[in-house]
């Protein structure tokens, strides 16, 4: 990757999910963490648009979905590693919060 730019981006190592920097296609991909700049591999299962988030681990429906470094939603059913995340699939933490 040293001469190629990241495929995607997460935004600290630790973040469950990562954006895309393109339209991404499954199979394997690099990217980069932007706070620590450690370098990361990811296999996607699925297509990703351009600015859309993809799962860096499993999550188990309820689980906080981690970005950059606080929890920004939860998985509204189960979510697999190299899996898209968006509203089929993940609950804005913020709209949980106003919830309760």
């Amino acid at each position: 990757m040293a001469n190629n730019p990241p495929q995607f981006l997460l935004h600290h190592d630790g973040d469950s999910v990562a954006v895309a920097v393109d339209d991404l296609q499954p199979g394997t991909l690099n990217g980069a963490s932007v706070k620590e700049g450690t370098l990361h591999t990811a296999v996607l299962n699925q297509a990703i648009p351009l600015g859309h988030k993809f799962a860096l681990k499993d999550h188990a429906a309820g689980e906080a979905i981690i970005k950059y470094g606080i929890q920004v939603g939860l998985a509204s059913q189960p979510i697999k590693k190299g899996d898209y995340v968006h509203t089929h699939n993940m609950r804005s933490y913020r709209w949980e919060a106003s919830r309760a």
